[in-house]
């Protein structure tokens, strides 16, 4: 299936609609599964891959590092380097005194995602959080010096404030240094606020490309959890049903099955397809751990809503 491109922000790369998710490579899939996932991604043109240095250090054994050493070796067998735009991240915790956006440790870290990723280049290497610790200015001058070096080809910011941003950008244009060209920030139906608030702004202001992560609120807007008793469904679950089943979750699931029903679609594909519409966004990231839930999934970058189904969806996740 041909994907509709479009340009990440002002740095003339390419990108499909959707950017994948590598956070569940070596968490919730193994290695095999996910070599499967990637050919299949670059099969449907879905070949924007989004991981960090830390994923996943959460689960039981890991230590950070396991999705860019899979996505490395799968380069390594396949070659297809030049068939993917790859996002990595840095500055969550790695372990002891192995966080931040201290230059040292910039530097350190983009050599350690480098060798794990099996590649001499990033296309976008982002701050995974803001480092108030940190001068701007020193991360900022890192990053440029990194990207003249041929190892960055763009950077971004992920979890910042609206003002936070719109400084670093200024310090970016008045220092003559690479600016952010992206952000990631969280956005979907449900978690609509804090994005809308002050970050859509700054970003449309600025010309910033946005890859907004949870654009399915853990799995939420999917339609799967629908009453207290559906929280076994997941490990995660629990948290979703008490986060998301509420007056306005309900209102928003059943606006999402109306417009599915009317586009011959699922509320999974119609909640991304409600982002990609939106002005700012570029493309949502998405994550899967099977080809049936992909082939799901890659249909939204196609689905077209009309205006009042827009208008639908907008109006019933109100906040």
């Amino acid at each position: 299936m041909s994907q509709q491109h479009r340009t990440l922000g002002r740095t003339g790369i390419q990108v499909p609609a959707l950017t994948f998710g590598g956070n569940v490579f070596g968490w919730t899939i193994d290695q095999q599964t996910s070599f499967s996932l990637l050919d299949a991604l670059v099969d449907k043109g879905l070949f924007f891959i989004d991981t960090a240095d830390c994923y996943s250090r959460w689960a039981p054994g890991n230590e950070g590092g396991e999705s860019e050493t899979i996505i490395g070796n799968w380069l390594k067998k396949t070659g297809k380097r030049n068939q993917i735009v790859l996002a990595t991240k840095v500055g969550m915790e790695m372990g002891e005194g192995k966080t931040g956006l201290a230059p040292a440790y910039v530097r350190q870290s983009v050599e350690d995602s480098l060798k794990r990723l099996q590649t001499d280049y990033i296309d976008l290497y982002q701050a995974h959080r803001d480092d108030s610790d940190t001068p701007l200015q020193e991360t900022l001058a890192t990053f440029d010096a990194l990207i003249k070096e041929g190892k960055v080809r763009a950077i971004g910011a992920s979890n910042y404030s609206a003002e936070r941003l719109a400084e670093a950008l200024k310090i970016s244009e008045e220092q003559g240094l690479a600016r952010y060209e992206t952000l990631q920030p969280e956005y979907n139906l449900y978690d609509r606020q804090d994005y809308e608030s002050g970050l859509e702004q700054v970003a449309q202001e600025n010309g910033l490309g946005v890859i907004n992560y949870y654009s399915l609120a853990s799995g939420f807007l999917s339609g799967k959890y629908r009453s207290k008793a559906d929280a076994s469904k997941s490990k995660r679950g629990e948290g979703v049903v008490e986060k998301y089943l509420n007056e306005r979750g309900l209102r928003i699931l059943k606006a999402l099955d109306e417009v599915a029903e009317e586009s011959n679609a699922t509320p999974t594909q119609v909640a991304l397809a409600w982002q990609i519409a939106r002005p700012s966004i570029t493309a949502p990231i998405v994550s899967v751990t099977s080809l049936a839930q992909l082939d799901e999934l890659s249909k939204a970058a196609a689905l077209q809503l009309s205006d009042k189904a827009v208008s639908k969806l907008s109006e019933a996740s109100r906040y």
